[in-house]
């Protein structure tokens, strides 16, 4: 694998040619058109092999006039098993023709190494980069020791007045040493202009400045994900730190971190997530019962957001506005923190990339436990995961109840590691004095509902009036429209015509998983497995055979077998499920109204009961579902925390509501 090496640029304050005699003080050869061959000491793996010393070559392009400096080198030592590049050039500042501006690349390509490919590649890399800023401070100090000598200034090249007997002499041969006293030659001319500074490449100063002290090799994967930006998206680049911010997410491995950066500009582009603070504007009632807010800054200078979540009723608030209200008024909140870190950096002169958030438990209660609102608690804890990676630099948790470690068990599994670290916990009233929120927070900062002196304008929350909940219709068009286009897909049932999804399995070990909430209804799930193919009506490319599909003519036990026993589910139930496969075939997922008792359960109903259905006013049930095939070994990876966390969910939901919901073998029921 080609390991790839990109600086910023290096600026030096001194003009092009006092740096170049530094150069040249610290060794002749560096001006030279070809310098000699060179040698380095090698890595130790190679050291171990007792190989002793690593030839390089290296050749200098010097142009006096247009103040370039090209150098190329490249490794002869083990050049059929290791190829190593490095280019470096010396530019004129674009904005101050008295600066000179340096940069350089390399490139690492380990073809095969006697089985040390991976440490070598490791330990070249690692050796590399130490060496990079060494070497700017090596040149400064040249400067200074020529400076200190009294050179100061150093002439710019100006063409020599051309005799006659010259210009006839021009076209013969020369010396190749004339370049650097005489200029450059005509062959060298297309190369050399090619060469200049390009106005979106980084400054080195800039970085240290704006972004924070980075490693050359963290420099250089912010430089490199910031050109490939510039090459591959067609629409606003991100800021330099938000780019930052994802290269951090992923430990500054590049091909992971692009990848996690692509997937979010998608989403935002989908989601129009730029325009966001310009065109969301959150309901009264939202701004009223939603206990957050901005407040000051932290002692290190960070934006801080207090949120009052046991005072919230995210239950009333759901019902009130909706989910997808409440996710876009949390990414509104993540949005302004990243423009308030902005404006905190230019106030302080320092980077501010992250912001502070104090959380204030005290209420919290089985009421907030609610399966929906956690449900869609883990869903904005998902999203901001994903697209705002380390923005939050703290989180203060005080005045945690006893019920808090159950919300924890729930949540924790989808918070990522290093957030989780940032996590501070006080119960009752340890945030109090040293140890406590003073050590984070200025005395004049903290709120007064805590102790501190400062009055606090965030929202207190309180219950929601019931009066102030949306319909069943218009929670249906604000929430579920929009997750039918993201991932679930809805079917509606009438007496006589089930709805059915076709699963086709390749290979016997195999897991289907199922999600669905029965909005309207009672309805009967089944699992069959048939080696038949069933009828498939026209369907778009990608998508799962759905509809009726048991043929009328095959019979149970016969031309198709069912795998598990039917389960019903009542209205307003959560259904989660998972089935091992046994065999290949297609498996059918059916969902049909629920018989009373005192009627005959028919499997496969006639044509004339699916038209009398369908042409007859009467009861109809409707869902939103979601089923997937995973790999056997997949599934059984994540079982322990998916269990973990539905067993929580069963027991809040038997303490929480007063009617008893129904479990299967391998389906998971919750109100």
């Amino acid at each position: 694998m080609v390991q790839r090496y990109q600086s910023p640029v290096r600026v030096y304050k001194y003009p092009f040619e006092l740096v170049m005699a530094a150069r040249r003080t610290r060794s002749p050869f560096l001006c030279a058109p070809r310098r000699p061959p060179t040698s380095a000491s090698p890595p130790l793996p190679l050291q171990i092999a007792g190989v002793e010393h690593v030839v390089f070559v290296q050749t200098n392009i010097l142009n006096w006039k247009e103040r370039t400096l090209l150098i190329e080198a490249h490794n002869e030592t083990f050049a059929n098993r290791v190829v190593v590049n490095e280019h470096c050039s010396y530019t004129v500042h674009p904005e101050n023709e008295d600066w000179t501006c340096f940069e350089q690349s390399a490139s690492l390509d380990i073809r095969s190494f006697f089985g040390f490919e991976n440490a070598l590649e490791k330990i070249a890399m690692k050796q590399y980069t130490a060496n990079v800023k060494r070497g700017k401070e090596v040149i400064e100090h040249y400067l200074n020791e020529l400076i200190s000598q009294g050179t100061s200034h150093i002439p710019r090249w100006t063409p020599a007045p051309v005799r006659e007997e010259d210009a006839r002499n021009q076209a013969g041969p020369r010396d190749p040493s004339s370049l650097e006293a005489h200029g450059p030659s005509s062959t060298l001319g297309p190369a050399l202009e090619a060469v200049s500074v390009d106005g979106d490449k980084l400054d080195a100063d800039y970085i240290e400045r704006c972004l924070g002290h980075l490693t050359p090799m963290q420099e250089s994967c912010l430089i490199q994900l910031r050109h490939w930006l510039q090459e591959t998206h067609k629409g606003k680049i991100p800021k330099d730190e938000h780019i930052l911010r994802f290269l951090r997410a992923r430990d500054f491995h590049l091909d992971k971190a692009r990848e996690m950066l692509r997937q979010s500009l998608s989403w935002r582009k989908q989601h129009q997530v730029d325009l966001l603070l310009q065109t969301w504007q959150p309901p009264a009632l939202l701004e009223e019962f939603y206990a957050g807010g901005w407040h000051y800054q932290d002692i290190d200078g960070r934006p801080l957001y207090i949120l009052r979540l046991g005072q919230m009723d995210t239950k009333g608030l759901m019902k009130a506005v909706g989910e997808e209200a409440l996710l876009r008024h949390v990414l509104s909140v993540n949005e302004e923190g990243q423009k308030r870190c902005e404006g905190s950096t230019r106030q302080l002169g320092r980077p501010i990339s992250s912001w502070t958030c104090l959380l204030d438990l005290e209420g919290l209660n089985m009421r907030h436990l609610w399966r929906p609102g956690v449900k869609a608690l883990l869903r904005m804890i998902e999203v901001v995961e994903d697209n705002y990676p380390e923005t939050l630099g703290r989180l203060l948790i005080v005045r945690a109840p006893r019920v808090f470690p159950v919300l924890w068990t729930l949540i924790s599994p989808f918070i990522n590691e290093n957030t989780r670290r940032k996590f501070l916990i006080y119960s009752g009233s340890n945030y109090q004095g040293p140890g406590g929120l003073v050590d984070y927070l200025d005395r004049e900062v903290i709120p007064d509902f805590l102790g501190g002196e400062s009055v606090c304008n965030v929202p207190e929350g309180g219950l929601v009036p019931k009066s102030l909940y949306m319909t069943e219709e218009e929670q249906e068009h604000t929430d579920q429209l929009w997750q039918w286009s993201e991932t679930y897909h809805s079917a509606s049932m009438l007496r006589g015509a089930p709805h059915e999804v076709a699963v086709e399995i390749l290979e016997g070990e195999s897991v289907i998983t199922w999600d669905f909430d029965i909005l309207r209804g009672d309805v009967v799930f089944s699992l069959y497995h048939t080696k038949q193919v069933p009828r498939l009506g026209a369907r778009e490319p990608g998508t799962r055979a759905s509809g009726q599909l048991i043929d009328k003519g095959w019979v149970l036990g016969r031309d198709y077998s069912r795998v598990e026993a039917p389960l019903v589910c009542r209205e307003g139930e959560s259904i989660q499920g998972s089935h091992v496969t046994r065999w290949p075939g297609v498996y059918l997922l059916q969902w049909q109204m629920h018989s009373p008792p005192g009627s005959v359960a028919c499997s496969l109903p006639g044509v004339d009961d699916v038209l009398t259905a369908l042409h007859s006013p009467g009861p109809k049930c409707k869902l939103l579902y979601y089923c997937e095939v995973l790999a056997s070994q997949d599934f059984r990876g994540s079982m322990s925390s998916l269990e973990s966390c539905t067993s929580g969910f069963s027991q809040l939901s038997a303490a929480t509501s007063s009617s008893s919901g129904q479990s299967h073998s391998s389906s998971l029921v919750s109100r």
